[in-house]
């Protein structure tokens, strides 16, 4: 993997500069889209639903073994299996939100509210949200998700708000979801949020519906069969779910030579192509290949089940702009929470800095 060049934040003084900075990659989006088959870009339905029936049935599968065998030490095992698996229902809810599971606007929505709202996510608030981050990716400014902390704000974060940040992200998102990024307003859940058109009012009122009913159903399970066999059943595989969301998220835009921009020298391109592929072994089928990312980023419209695919059509036409790390996934996890904490004040195309390039 090579890192991009710097372009200093001096060399953005006037629109020319502006405009021929746009050119900077030596291909366009038209020549990626050229490079991959059109079949790439065509949601196939029936595999679409075969997916997501095989995820919700062993789900279910899962849930009833569990409650059958009942024993201590039976649940370790399947809290790690069936938080992978409320992983995965969440991958197929992803793709409904991106508008690739199929060509059906309202099988989308339906089957991303089936599978969102039973892992205790909002289908529309975090389907915008994510929209959000899909087009400003790579942005110091407006990207959504995972973005730097400039190295004055670093200075002056307290030991707690950095404990929460760099030593408890891994449980971050239900936080996220109630109260956006640092330095971000609104709620997932607010139909009122600035994070939504007023177009899109019914749809946040409908998710945040659907959740509310779900944690309805939670609590008559609870009084029904137990507090501790939804805490068993339910409540320890979603918080490794979290944890799941968070690392996987994490692991796609924290790299220590993933460059980020600033201003007129951000594009989407360029932005999009601030991504790392990984390996997660075999969990790659059960996740559905969600470690493939880079193309998913260049164009999130194309079925989970065709990214590598289109990977593979593009990687030489990117060449050292295509990312990809075969470092095991949870040595490198630990070498980006050690190495990516901040970025500089200044520049554009920079990379993040661990905390011991602090200068005194």
């Amino acid at each position: 993997m090579q890192t991009q060049p710097v372009v200093s934040s001096g060399d953005q003084q006037s629109a020319g500069a502006s405009a021929r900075k746009r050119q900077d990659l030596p291909f366009t989006l038209a020549d990626v889209r050229a490079a991959i088959p059109d079949y790439c870009f065509k949601p196939n339905t029936a595999r679409s639903l075969a997916y997501a029936f095989w995820d919700v049935g062993v789900v279910t599968g899962l849930f009833f073994l569990a409650a059958t065998v009942d024993s201590w030490w039976s649940y370790p095992i399947y809290w790690l299996a069936q938080s992978t698996m409320f992983w995965a229902l969440f991958v197929i809810g992803h793709d409904c939100g991106h508008g690739s599971f199929s060509k059906h606007k309202w099988l989308n929505n339906l089957v991303g509210h089936i599978t969102h709202s039973f892992i205790l996510v909002p289908y529309h608030g975090w389907r915008i949200s994510h929209r959000t981050h899909h087009s400003n990716t790579g942005s110091i400014e407006n990207d959504e998700s995972w973005y730097p902390i400039e190295e004055s704000r670093y200075r002056q974060m307290g030991f707690l708000e950095k404990g929460v940040r760099y030593y408890a992200n891994l449980l971050a998102y239900p936080v996220y979801l109630f109260r956006r990024s640092p330095g971000k307003k609104g709620s997932h859940f607010n139909p009122n949020s600035p994070l939504f058109k007023p177009s899109e009012r019914n749809d946040i009122i409908t998710s945040t519906t659907c959740l509310i009913v779900m944690l309805g159903l939670l609590v008559a399970a609870s009084f029904t069969f137990g507090l501790m066999a939804v805490v068993n059943l339910y409540l320890v595989p979603y918080i490794g779910f979290v944890i799941w969301l968070d690392l996987v998220t994490f692991m796609h835009h924290s790299e220590a030579d993933i460059p980020w921009y600033r201003g007129d020298d951000w594009y989407f391109l360029k932005g999009a192509l601030s991504t790392i592929d990984r390996d997660y072994g075999f969990i790659n089928w059960i996740h559905h290949d969600i470690g493939t990312h880079v193309a998913h980023h260049i164009f999130s419209n194309m079925p989970h089940y065709y990214l590598k695919d289109a990977t593979e059509a593009v990687k030489p036409l990117l060449g050292d702009y295509y990312r990809k790390s075969d470092v095991p996934v949870w040595k490198a996890f630990f070498k980006s929470y050690k190495d990516c904490h901040f970025i500089a004040d200044e520049g554009t195309g920079i990379c993040y800095q661990p905390a011991e390039a602090l200068k005194p």
